[in-house]
């Protein structure tokens, strides 16, 4: 059930905003009764497992106070009318998370998350479909991908399809003051400290045009970051966890490489007719007879290799056979075809088993510590420059 937007807060800089007061209750029910009308025919024509999906989770109590950023993940923001990867969205919803465990409140948490068509070749979306059903099938539900009692045990979460949410909106529009702040450029801090967000029932973030990850961008300062970034990497759904626990039992002791090439390899020519990529190195470094090379330093010969990959070509890394003994996704058809639905789910997985790996090599540098195929920085440049396939 989303709020309806309005603006009633800026600010910026070192000034104070300019805040205007609260309407009275009468504006509100007028705002929200569309909204409300929609929500309940919703609750009723959806299953009931799905109209109470979160209603008792978390541990909500009728005291608490609650974060809204939306009903769908970075949105509002420039994937409003697409989507992005599983990894953006991640950083998006870790930013929301964590603000909200940094004000002490629940988290309303979008019930479903869009699937980017890039990342994502699982399902085929109708033509001629409504738009409900092109976001059912272009989209997942959040409790499909992650645990939410298990994130609620460090952020209180509720999801945006259940009664507890309904019920929490229909309270705000009772009350006279102190129901609703929908806000637009203030700070966190600012959110704890001023009364008049503080004390409202519902912070309602749908106002900022910006991607949720942008709230959080003052990276410079690690100490400010409250969630790790492994975070919800280590928070997916039993079933998925299940799944990777049986394949890793079934490897033993075993290494793993992620090779990262379909959606990074795009080169284009220049006015001159000269070949340009972002990542000049990484179509080399990520050949098998170049892995070969490079991870025999970390991994030696006779090793259970686990190979993540969105390379598509058939046999690609058959190569590493005579060193290593080469598994893939596709070995556990048995295990993950009752469960997979989509790439994001694949995805999740396989971060499992490259997380359980006794080495584990990248495909990009994330942090110093890191084994990688490629010294190419995995943060777009937007520098273009000759791809590389040499050894020079």
């Amino acid at each position: 059930m989303a709020i309806p937007p309005r603006i009633t807060a800026a600010g910026g800089g070192g000034r104070k905003p300019r805040v205007p007061p609260l309407p009275p209750a009468r504006t509100l029910l007028t705002a929200f009764a569309a909204a409300a009308a929609l929500a309940v025919l919703c609750l009723v024509s959806s299953s009931p497992a799905a109209s109470l999906s979160g209603s008792w989770r978390s541990g909500a109590r009728s005291g608490d106070k609650y974060l809204y950023w939306g009903s769908r993940v970075d949105c509002p923001g420039k994937h409003c009318g697409s989507c992005a990867g599983l990894g953006h969205q991640e950083s998006s919803l870790r930013c929301a998370l964590e603000e909200a465990l940094f004000l002490g409140r629940t988290f309303v948490m979008p019930s479903r998350m869009c699937l980017s068509s890039l990342h994502n070749t699982k399902g085929v979306i109708q033509s001629g479909a409504t738009t409900k059903q092109r976001w059912e099938e272009s989209s997942c539900a959040m409790e499909s991908l992650y645990d939410i009692d298990q994130i609620s045990r460090t952020v209180p979460v509720i999801l945006d399809n259940s009664k507890k949410w309904h019920d929490i909106v229909s309270r705000s529009m009772k009350l006279e003051v102190g129901g609703v702040a929908h806000v637009q450029g203030i700070s966190r801090g600012e959110l704890k400290q001023n009364p008049l967000y503080s004390t409202a029932l519902v912070i309602n973030r749908t106002a900022s045009p910006l991607a949720w990850f942008m709230e959080c961008k003052d990276r410079n300062n690690r100490s400010s970051v409250m969630l790790s970034y492994n975070f919800l990497p280590s928070m997916p759904a039993q079933k998925l966890r299940d799944a990777a626990n049986k394949m890793k039992e079934t490897l033993g002791d075993y290494d793993a490489i992620h090779v990262r090439r379909g959606d990074l390899l795009k080169n284009r020519k220049d006015r001159f007719g000269v070949e340009r990529s972002l990542h000049p190195h990484l179509d080399r470094d990520t050949r098998p007879e170049y892995i070969r090379n490079i991870i025999a330093k970390w991994i030696p010969p006779g090793r259970t290799l686990y190979i993540a990959s969105n390379e598509r070509t058939p046999g690609f890394f058959s190569a590493l056979s005579d060193r290593y003994k080469l598994a893939y996704s596709s070995n556990f058809s048995s295990i993950l075809d009752p469960i997979i639905e989509n790439n994001y789910q694949l995805f999740m997985v396989e971060r499992l088993m490259m997380q359980g790996a006794k080495t584990f090599v990248k495909t990009m540098r994330e942090f110093d510590s890191d084994l990688t195929l490629c010294d190419d920085p995995k943060k777009n440049t937007k520098v273009w420059q000759k791809p590389v396939y040499t050894d020079d």
